[in-house]
Formats: structure tokens, sequence, C-alpha cells
């Protein structure tokens, strides 16, 4: 609310972002069924561009995946720290841009990170169960959320419709509406995850297509009802300058303040948080792993991260990479959030405007290739998709776009590129080994074919 100036400016740049990703979607939506490997844009550009592209958009993927599992450590263990206050206790270890560090954060961040690296080590099947229990309860919680801001409901409470009160550069209500895309990426970016475990579901592929796109519209309707009614709950200028964290389900402690249905509701939101996490956490660990996995297929990442388990056939190594990331949250601290996320959002931007170019490309260039499902609007729709990524890739690099990402993010963002042309020129040896026909028939192997 506070970076859009407003809960009615932040509800509608949801609705914006759905029209922009609701393209973006319908392009997996296709793509997905059509190669249906671990990878996601990684495959679509190997067969649309060439080896390179496929890098590029692999490892800003990967970037953006990566950055999950810290973030979500860090989220997750300060949450938790209001339900089980001694969490902590004593004095803290050190002080991180501004956050304060105690031993009782990476104690539990460790705790929970190997026990999604246990769960996602033990195959998709018990992941997904644990996923299933934590998304009920989490939907339960925000629908609840949402009837009893209703209850107490006030127009006069979004009042100003709009003001800048300094967190972002926008100067209008539009401008509002757009500062809301600089980290909506980053909160939609779930449904790429799906294209990475395809090799593991069960059902129609083309099934699989199509939940992309839902997920993506489901989401964004979610966010936009939960700002817009919680907004309408409590006066949101006092929401941003007087409630402290977990701001909402303080505006609910003080809504119902004095009985135990505040008290509850207090309870029942931050729980329902604290699920919202480890939803993403646990998601984006089998996502990560398989993403590491289809590029040290093709060697462009060390083919010591496409080692599947005998056992369970989960990518292990890729997993273990990603609990070393998840392990690091803790220690790192509320204080690089803000960077991280607008980072993610960035590259998260530059794959989807890449899969819709791939889209575009293939196409022209493999017309013969099995389409279980082709997008309605054809390549029009195809060209909205990739046209709106770069617009906002663009802006979210501009000083003073309502959209920007801020010069730490852009930092975080230059060097990971570079570090990623590093390990490209590292895995070349490796890359060398294999025929481009090798190398190209490992990426678009099955899970059960993959000779690696």
């Amino acid at each position: 609310m506070a970076s859009c100036g407003g809960p009615v400016p932040a509800s509608l740049g949801y609705l914006l972002a759905l029209i922009m990703m609701v393209p973006v979607g319908l392009c997996f939506a296709e793509l997905v069924p059509m190669m249906p490997v671990a990878g996601g844009t990684t495959a679509f550009a190997y067969k649309a561009f060439g080896e390179k592209i496929s890098y590029l958009a692999g490892w800003c993927t990967l970037g953006a995946f990566l950055t999950l599992m810290p973030w979500e450590a860090i989220y997750v263990v300060d949450i938790a720290a209001i339900l089980i206050p001694g969490i902590k206790a004593g004095a803290p270890l050190y002080t991180l841009a501004g956050t304060d560090i105690y031993l009782g954060h990476i104690v539990v961040g460790l705790v929970i990170a190997l026990f999604f690296f246990f769960i996602n080590y033990k195959g998709a099947d018990l992941a997904a169960g644990v996923q299933k229990v934590l998304c009920i309860f989490l939907i339960g919680v925000g629908i609840l959320a949402m009837v009893f801001a209703v209850l107490k409901f006030d127009t006069q409470n979004w009042q100003p419709i709009y003001e800048n009160v300094g967190v972002s550069t926008h100067k209008s209500f539009f401008g509002g509406m757009l500062a809301i895309l600089a980290t909506a990426p980053f909160f939609l970016c779930g449904f790429e995850t799906i294209p990475q475990g395809v090799e593991d579901a069960g059902g129609s592929v083309k099934k699989v297509g199509m939940t992309v796109l839902l997920s993506i519209v489901v989401a964004c309707l979610f966010y936009s009802l939960l700002l817009i009614t919680i907004g309408g709950a409590w006066p949101w200028q006092s929401f941003y300058h007087d409630m402290a964290s977990p701001s909402v389900a303080n505006v609910f402690a003080a809504i119902y303040e004095g009985t135990a249905l505040g008290k509850g509701l207090y309870t029942l939101l931050v729980a329902g948080a604290l699920c919202g996490l480890l939803t993403t956490w646990n998601s984006f660990m089998m996502g990560t792993a398989n993403l590491m996995m289809a590029l040290a297929r093709a060697r462009m990442l060390p083919a010591v991260l496409s080692k599947r388990s005998p056992k369970t056939g989960t990518p292990v190594n890729g997993l273990i990479v990603c609990l070393v990331a998840s392990v690091i949250g803790p220690f790192l601290g509320l204080g690089l959030i803000d960077p991280l996320t607008t980072f993610s959002s960035a590259a998260y931007v530059l794959s989807w405007g890449m899969a819709a170019y791939c889209l575009i490309r293939l196409r022209k260039t493999e017309p013969n290739l099995p389409r279980p499902y082709k997008i309605p609007g054809g390549l029009p729709m195809a060209w909205f998709a990739a046209v709106a990524m770069t617009i906002l890739l663009v802006m979210l690099f501009i000083p003073n776009s309502p959209a920007y990402m801020g010069g730490v993010a852009i930092k975080m963002f230059i060097g990971w590129l570079v570090v990623g042309v590093i390990m490209f020129l590292a895995t070349a040896p490796q890359r060398n080994k294999l025929t481009p026909e090798e190398r190209s028939a490992a990426l678009f192997a099955s899970a059960k074919d993959a000779q690696v």
C-alpha cells in the first residue's frame, strides 16, 4: 500500500499485472506441453535460439529461483519469532543492514531448511502432500481475513485514495498502480515451478500447461482482493505509519480489540503468513534443483548437478545447493529483503519475456512440433507478452521510473550476469566433450531417459 500510494492503486496495480501476465501464462500454457522437460524457458530458448540464449534465460531464472531460498528463510524465522518469542532471546550475535541477528534465527532456519531438503529428497509425492496441507491452510486464512475485513469495511479508510508517502518515485494514481510492477513479478513467480516439475507430473500434459495460466490468474485476484478489503478495514496511512510487524495481524487485533476473536485472528493470520512462506520455500526448492539439473544435462552448469538419486529420482546435488542457499538466509536478516525482491523480479521479467519470444520464433521455425494447446490470439498475443515484458524490464532499470528496482538490486543483477559469464566459460571443457546433438538430446530427454 505504501509503495503504491494506497490500497486502491495497489489493488488495481495487481489487476494491471494480471492483464500483462495472462499473455505470458498463455505462452507457457502452449510451450510447456510442447516441451514437457525440466528447464522451462531454458529448454524453450535452446530450441528457439540455441545454446547461448538458452544459458542466459536459464542463468537469469536460476538467479531468481536461488534468491527465493534465503528470502524465504529470512522471513520464515522472522514470522516464527512472533509465534515463538524465545527465538530472539539473549543478545544478538551481530547486526547486518540494520537488523539484529540472533542464534535462534540461525537454528530455526537451519532446522526448517533441513526439513524441506529431506521431504524433497524423498520425492515429489511427499513434497506435494506437505504442499497441499500448507496451501489449504494458507488459502483458508486468506479468505477468513477478507471476510472479517469486509465486516469492518468503510471506504473512508481508503482516503486519501492516492498519496505518495515517500516510499516510491511515482507522482500520480496511475504511477502508483505501475509501482506494484517492481515487486509483483516476485510475488507471482510461483507458476515458474510448474514447468520445472513437468517431468514428474501425472495426468494430461495439456492440463499442466493450463495450470500455469490458472495459477497466475488466481494469484493476481487473491492479492488484489486482500489489498482492497484489508485497506478498507483500517485507515491505510495509519496501517503504514503505526502498525508494527506483523502489520496485517495487528490490524485485526486492533479492529476486534479486547476480544477472543481479535486474538484468534491475530494468531491465525501470523500462522497463515508462515504457511505462505513455507509453501514457496518448499516448491522452489525442487523447482530450483530441477532447473540446475536441466542446465547441467546440457553442460551449461557442472555435470555433477545433473545427478539424480537412484532411489527417489530427485536431483540430489541440486537440492544440496538449495539447502546451502537456504541456510545462508537466516545469517542475512530483513535488511536485505527489498534488494533481493526487486533483483528477483527483474530476473523473472527477463525470463518471461524470453519465453514469449521463444514461442514467436518456434511458431515459424518448428511449425510441426506437437502443440496440445495453442494460445488464443496466436502470435499477436505472444507479441503482446513479449513487448510488455520488454517495456517492464526497461522500466525496472530507469531511475525515477515508478517501477525502478533500485541501485543495490541493479548491482546484484549485473554481478549475477558477470558470475554467469564466468560459469559458462568454466564449464566449456565439459560441454566440448559432448557434441551439440548430444547436449540437445540430454536437455530434452525425459526424466527416465536422461543419461548424464
